[in-house]
């Protein structure tokens, strides 16, 4: 089988392997010259897809910048950012510029299969009819799909593979095309009744985990005024065999999806005048808790008799998540900011960023790091970084993660 994909991200570079891996050719289409030529050149820019498992299916993987590629291919999968707007709208700029590039080159009896999140109503709504200014009609002449993705940057237990897949058609023949192509790289396939069902799915999943997140921030905020351990509380609710599952407090949600994906529900429901309350407000709280955590911080150093302004903040952990080096809105940054617009002197620790040219910031050694600080702050605990070390060596730690809870250390900061 000949697949297209249009997007060669964090969803369509792993989606690519693993089609190749199954023996398939493989074109990727990128508007960005140089993940294009580092994927030609073996270079993966994907810390879940190592270079050598790029290298190894390189023969069934070509990329480009042109869309013409796509034009002999069975399949094509668009895999496009689906961002906000400064004004926290959806921006479907790239996938509506991705849509009129590919009626230009669309054929009879190709499968779409749209997988960027995105608001239920957008595959029927918005690329049915830029698909079909090609002159083919979807559901009929070609086959039309939404697949949401659903891809854990730095996570190994669960694959690709054992994922199960949902898939919504515009017809019951385009679901059925749709799971048996997917059914080629995932053991369960989910078929639902149409694009709609498959895209609020989606957002189901990750509006789910914002207000769960949002409970457990806000209640983090009563705790800290009630001289409380939310994590202990935590911790004691998580025994209950039933009824409750664990969400962990943190400086806020990070990530391509957590932070962006309810806000495009939010916005699509405004059109049926049923406002969503409930998951706006839970934006709010998760938006607000980089500045909860600046405030944290200056108190831990006005308690020890120091200003914002002039103190060493040593910062542990900038990407969104353990694991990986994915900045897209992490809260980290919004910390970062806060401390050098009031004043601070702020260096940061990551294994896998090596630089924050946006604040002219570059990775320091952990050990000179926290030698100098006068307060470090664990943001984001990566596994390689003894944190451990850090609070018996740290003159004083504030650990907004939670990764030394328990720790009898005299340099941590207790609630």
């Amino acid at each position: 089988m000949r697949i297209g994909i249009v997007g060669l991200g964090y969803v369509g570079l792993p989606l690519a392997v693993a089609f190749a891996q199954a023996g398939h050719e493989v074109v990727g289409v990128d508007l960005d010259g140089r993940k294009v030529a580092g994927i030609n050149a073996g270079v993966s820019h994907i810390e879940d897809v190592p270079s050598a498992m790029l290298e190894a299916v390189g023969e069934h993987i070509r990329a480009s910048s042109s869309y013409a590629e796509l034009s002999d291919v069975e399949v094509v999968v668009i895999a496009v950012p689906t961002p906000l707007t400064v004004n926290r709208e959806p921006d479907l700029a790239p996938l509506q510029g991705a849509a009129a590039e590919l009626a230009a080159v669309l054929r009879a009896g190709q499968l779409v299969v749209l997988e960027s999140t995105t608001f239920p109503g957008t595959t029927r709504e918005l690329l049915k009819p830029r698909l079909e200014e090609s002159g083919l009609v979807a559901g009929a002449d070609f086959n039309l799909a939404f697949s949401p993705e659903r891809v854990d940057p730095g996570r190994t237990d669960h694959t690709m593979r054992t994922t199960p897949k949902i898939v919504g058609g515009l017809t019951p023949a385009c679901t059925e095309r749709a799971g048996a192509f997917y059914a080629e790289v995932c053991d369960t396939i989910v078929a639902v009744s149409s694009p709609e069902a498959a895209e609020m799915a989606k957002l189901l999943e990750n509006i789910f985990r914002s207000v769960n997140i949002a409970l457990v921030n806000e209640l983090s905020m009563l705790t800290d005024r009630m001289g409380i351990d939310i994590r202990e509380v935590v911790d004691a609710a998580a025994t209950k065999p039933f009824g409750f599952m664990r969400f962990d407090p943190g400086p806020g949600m990070g990530g391509h999806c957590l932070p962006v994906d309810p806000f495009y529900l939010a916005w699509k429901a405004r059109e049926y005048d049923q406002p969503t309350e409930f998951i706006e407000l839970a934006g709010k709280v998760n938006q607000q808790m980089p500045y909860f955590c600046f405030q944290r911080i200056q108190r831990t150093l006005d308690d020890e008799g120091k200003p914002v302004r002039g103190s060493r903040v040593a910062v542990l952990g900038v990407a969104y998540k353990p694991g990986v080096s994915d900045l897209r809105e992490s809260p980290a940054l919004k910390i970062v900011r806060l401390l050098q617009e009031r004043g601070a002197l702020v260096g940061y620790h990551d294994p896998h960023v090596p630089e924050l040219a946006a604040f002219d910031l570059r990775c320091e050694p952990l050990d000179e790091l926290v030698a100098e600080a006068d307060l470090v702050v664990i943001v984001t605990a990566h596994p390689q970084v003894d944190h451990l070390a850090v609070a018996r060596s740290a003159h004083r730690v504030l650990d907004l993660r939670g990764v030394l809870h328990g720790v009898e250390e005299q340099a941590v900061v207790r609630p």
